[in-house]
């Protein structure tokens, strides 16, 4: 399964630069929501504010955490190698000539940027 490539090669900006979605993006975002409502997947993707806090190393993956009880998020950076949460909750897509193989040999037009998993506060 791909994992997030190396932010040397697919810079992100600051979250305090990044442009968030606005009045001007509007047929953008009816653009996006036709394909997604074509496809059946308008309950299932939505849009994020791709950017960075710090930086992740190519052997580094971001991964997510919650604890329903107390109702909070928790990302922490781990090796991929070592990692025991495996299911994808963002992508970005890639540039045709940075898309990632899978298994099959052939190519994904994204990258993964996060992994999420539930887990109680207690087996963290």
């Amino acid at each position: 399964m791909p994992m997030q490539t190396s932010r040397a090669s697919h810079h992100l900006p600051r979250f305090e630069d990044a442009e968030p979605l606005g009045p001007q993006d509007a047929e953008f975002a009816r653009d996006i929501k036709a394909v997604l409502e074509k496809h059946g997947n308008l309950d299932r993707f939505g849009l994020v504010l791709l950017h960075d806090h710090f930086s992740v190393d190519s052997d580094e993956v971001l991964v997510e955490t919650n604890d329903p009880q107390a109702r909070t998020l928790h990302v922490e950076v781990e090796k991929k190698a070592e990692t025991k949460h495996a299911r994808p909750s963002q992508w970005r897509f890639a540039a045709d000539s940075e898309e990632t193989p899978t298994a099959q040999s052939d190519r994904t037009p994204y990258e993964v940027l996060m992994l999420c998993l539930t887990l109680a506060c207690e087996d963290r």
